[in-house]
């Protein structure tokens, strides 16, 4: 049985940055804000403490972690880069990319943190927190979201602290993070694949690259994946999802989109609007806030408005449809 932590909540400025690094040495486990979304990190060299964090968040151990690291140079004691590897490094680093490469013959992650894989999953991220944090502890930090495993995933320090309050050891208070949804995802150990779209659009990688990117299936939940975010149920509220829902029923919340409101919205148990401009980096940012509040709306669904594809779209109606993946 787990002895319940105090969860500390600091709020983020040079001392708390020294104070994530202590912890972080002496394998603990500290939540901190990215662009993405709050992620929640461990020394990625420490077994026992990538263990931790597959006990706190409940997460499968067949579901590999990313590694975190301050910049190109950190990333390449740990991944072999290939030439379009290099070239998305150096377009979109620091930034909301993870890269999955094959692991360097000396690589310094724990094999937990890889589930035992031959490659890794790697990031540079864009954040000042972050990166002060990555600095000042100078190892290698694997930072999945700081949520339940396939809870909806935070953007803001409240998030976390009603996931992981009394199973972690600190939390980071950033703010809001700037991007909302999770990094995208590609791995580059052949033809690049776009195993989880995320807050770098399609388009922009397919432009650095000079070609289109080829897509991945969701892995089964009984197997392993390459990466994080690809299970087919996943970035879950506890209430079911209705997807391009053209009308409210009773009983029902909406997630809605843009400015005119489905039939039926006036009697929803409550609305939320993801962006009522219609503007997608707005929604993306909105997205995991706005379903934590919706479940906690004693709605018997949510019902979800259409939602168009292109640009931040497809991550968003990505982490719609795992989430509407009932388990």
């Amino acid at each position: 049985m787990t002895v319940p932590l105090t969860t500390r909540v600091l709020p983020a400025d040079a001392g708390a940055v020294t104070e994530a690094a202590r912890v972080l040495a002496a394998g603990g486990l500290v939540a901190f804000p990215t662009e993405t979304v709050y992620g929640l990190g461990a020394d990625a060299t420490a077994g026992r403490a990538v263990a931790r964090i597959y006990e706190a968040k409940g997460r499968p151990a067949f579901n590999p972690l990313i590694a975190t690291v301050i910049d190109r140079p950190a990333a390449q004691k740990l991944a072999q880069f290939n030439a379009d590897a290099a070239r998305l490094a150096d377009a979109f680093w620091p930034g909301p990319l993870t890269l999955v490469l094959p692991k360097t013959a000396d690589c310094a992650v724990a094999a937990l943190a890889t589930a035992g894989l031959d490659s890794i999953a790697v990031r540079v991220p864009d954040h000042a927190v972050a990166r002060d944090i990555l600095a000042a502890f100078g190892r290698p930090v694997v930072a999945p979201s700081a949520n339940r495993s396939g809870h909806v995933s935070p953007t803001k320090a409240a998030h976390v602290q009603a996931d992981l309050g009394g199973r972690i050891d600190l939390i980071i208070d950033g703010g809001a993070t700037r991007v909302g949804v999770e990094s995208t995802i590609i791995a580059c150990l052949g033809d690049p694949v776009l195993l989880r779209p995320g807050g770098l659009p399609r388009a922009a990688i397919e432009r650095a690259l000079g070609r289109k990117l080829a897509d991945a299936p969701a892995a089964p939940d009984d197997t392993a994946p390459l990466a994080p975010g690809m299970l087919a149920a996943h970035y879950a509220p506890r209430t079911p999802l209705r997807l391009d829902a053209a009308r409210v029923e009773p009983g029902e919340a909406l997630l809605a989109f843009g400015a005119t409101l489905p039939a039926g919205a006036e009697r929803a148990k409550s609305v939320l609007n993801l962006s009522a401009r219609g503007d997608l980096i707005e929604a993306a940012a909105n997205l995991f806030s706005h379903l934590r509040a919706l479940d906690t709306a004693g709605a018997g669904a949510i019902a979800v408005m259409p939602i168009p594809h292109e640009g931040l779209g497809e991550a968003i109606n990505d982490r719609l449809a795992r989430a509407a993946t009932r388990r």
